[in-house]
């Protein structure tokens, strides 16, 4: 299926690189007018200077903020409000992971950190984009968790309870606004081969790193997503490279 997404105005955080960098290359080639949110400037640039080159004639908007500090987002986000009150999707790619990722390594600090990056961003970002959209009776939000929201692996007990906390927050969101017209999706994709690969304890064989899915396999099932009508609602998809 191809969709269009000629009209849409879609909001991609955490959208310098890996999987936000692919859905916002994929909304912008469907027609999509973006907001490309991340921390880093300078990648952030890097990546809005790729999406046009692969969309020329795309509409983007770069806000540089920290999606997990409630506060400093709300001030960017603040001194883009025209493009935020034309947002009608959001797609959140904010996430995080740390080498000191076992339980006995585990600090208070980086426990928290961790809940920040990942579930604290999603609950900020979620909260940023509601008002418009219950305002236009009409909105989709897709937050992306983790396998490791439903399957226990070695990812780390903090990631593991944050990614688990996003998909439970996006179904709860779901229940007090569907009659609001607002759509809440959480996609759980498996290895996948961006830069938190490289952030773990112990370096991925190359093999086993070919084999995970890509980028624009997360993509395509947000354009998925984004494609069907408003009367249509997935709660959920659970991706895993084929050889698991």
């Amino acid at each position: 299926m191809t969709s269009d997404l000629s009209g849409r105005t879609v909001l991609v955080a955490g959208a310098s690189s890996g999987m936000g960098l692919a859905i916002g290359t994929a909304a912008a080639r469907a027609g999509a007018g973006l907001v490309l949110l991340a921390r880093r400037e300078a990648a952030l640039a890097e990546a809005v200077q790729a999406v046009r080159a692969a969309a020329p004639s795309a509409d983007v908007t770069m806000i540089v903020a920290d999606a997990a500090d409630a506060a400093g987002l709300a001030q960017a986000l603040e001194r883009h409000a025209q493009a935020l009150r034309r947002v009608d999707t959001l797609v959140n790619s904010v996430g995080c992971n740390i080498v000191e990722r076992a339980f006995d390594q585990l600090t208070p600090q980086s426990w928290a950190g961790m809940l920040a990056s990942n579930l604290d961003a999603a609950f900020n970002l979620t909260q940023a984009v509601l008002p418009a959209m219950r305002e236009r009776r009409d909105g989709l939000v897709i937050h992306i968790a983790s396998t490791a929201a439903r399957k226990a692996d070695r990812s780390g007990a903090a990631y593991q309870a944050a990614k688990a906390g996003v998909v439970a927050l996006t179904h709860a969101v779901m229940e007090e606004e569907r009659e609001n017209g607002i759509r809440m999706t959480a996609i759980m994709p498996g290895m996948t081969d961006t830069p938190l690969l490289d952030r773990r304890p112990t370096p991925i064989p190359a093999e086993a790193r070919a084999a995970a899915l890509q980028p624009e396999d997360i993509a395509a099932a947000c354009l998925f997503v984004m494609g069907l009508p408003a009367r249509a609602h997935v709660a959920e998809i659970l991706m895993q490279p084929r050889k698991n």
